[in-house]
């Protein structure tokens, strides 16, 4: 329902002109208004109508208060037109959004006037989300994906969760701001795609329920070979002293995960494969074992870890940090997995929240 404009101070002193008539309806032998009645007569909200006389009553007052500040200088169009020259780029610059608006709108704001009008109707800067970019093709299957496992629950206790992941001394965390709703942090035009690929270490490790397997220093170029070297020296091991026959490994499409030899030697293994939808990082749950890990070891080095002083030791504070994951962490991320695939059918195969 639209909301009402405002009474005039006209139609106010009307309403009290009516309620004042009841004082003389004895000499004319009338019957008395009722709120109800002048609400009737005057097509206004009884609400309304009880408001005025109260006021009235009350403060002797038949209209408003003077409010402070000065009126809004955009009409409501003006700020729906705000709100769609922010969808066209999430990017823009203040300045960038200012010009563009009065270019289109035919007027002359400042950028300060653009800034409030923005916070007013919801919109504030903020750093864009990173997350990989999703083709069109990918998020169909990422889609479809999700949607054969929609009834999983106790399957996901038998997945091993594995992945490679780069960690640095010194990371560049520089920010891409984007204006967005607080509900629009994970719109595709307000996050800033990412990309694997930077130098630093690089580690390979692997989880199941609420086991935490080995953390493995991968130097070098990973490729199939290295690869195969790898899951023979730690995955089996690991598998083995799980003791689940019908334990399912996960490993993402990278080409040494993906490689004929590789699949070649999973198959003389026994090893049974879950297929993975490409560029969904957030529906593999080690990766958020990386971030805690990533928390970890910052920490150590913000507190100046003496240690820290190559490849090695590094290696050696990460392992540190891996093994001190508690198995109440590993559990909550893989009981999310119901969640996380309910978020991905939610937006049609998009990046999500995890």
């Amino acid at each position: 329902m639209p909301k009402r404009q405002e009474l005039t101070d006209f139609e106010r002193g009307e309403i009290i002109g009516l309620l004042k008539a009841n004082k003389f309806s004895h000499l004319f032998k009338a019957n008395k208004f009722s709120q109800r009645d002048i609400a009737e007569i005057l097509d206004h909200p009884k609400s309304t109508v009880g408001d005025v006389i109260k006021k009235y009553n009350e403060e002797g007052l038949t209209s408003t208060k003077k409010r402070p500040g000065r009126p809004k200088k955009l009409t409501n169009r003006d700020e729906r037109h705000l709100a769609k020259v922010i969808k066209e780029n999430r990017s823009n610059t203040l300045e960038e959004i200012t010009e563009k608006f009065n270019t289109a709108m035919e007027i002359s704001v400042s950028n300060r006037t653009i800034q409030r009008t923005l916070h007013n109707i919801g919109y504030s800067g903020h750093a864009a989300k990173k997350k990989p970019l999703v083709s069109e093709k990918n998020r169909k299957k990422r889609f479809g994906w999700c949607r054969m496992r929609r009834n999983w629950n106790s399957e996901w206790n038998k997945i091993v969760w594995s992945d490679e992941s780069r960690f640095e001394l010194f990371n560049n965390d520089s920010q891409n701001w984007v204006w967005r709703k607080k509900d629009e942090k994970y719109r595709v035009d307000c996050l800033k795609p990412t990309v694997k690929g930077s130098i630093g270490i690089m580690v390979w490790g692997c989880f199941c329920n609420n086991r935490l397997g080995p953390l493995v220093l991968v130097e070098g170029t990973l490729n199939s070979e290295r690869y195969i070297e790898l899951l023979q020296e730690y995955l089996l091991p690991f598998l083995n002293d799980l003791g689940i026959e019908d334990h399912i490994f996960q490993d993402d499409n990278a080409p040494c995960h993906a490689s004929a030899r590789t699949k070649s030697w999973k198959e003389d293994n026994s090893i049974e494969i879950l297929p993975w939808p490409a560029q969904s990082p957030d529906l593999n749950p080690i990766e958020n074992l990386w971030n805690i890990l990533e928390k970890s070891i910052r920490k150590r080095i913000k507190k100046y870890d003496s240690t820290l002083t190559n490849k090695n030791n590094f290696f050696t504070a990460l392992e540190e940090e891996w093994y001190k994951i508690e198995e109440d962490q590993l559990t909550k991320l893989v009981s999310s997995m119901p969640n996380r695939i309910n978020a991905v059918i939610k937006s049609k195969g998009y990046p999500t929240k995890y």
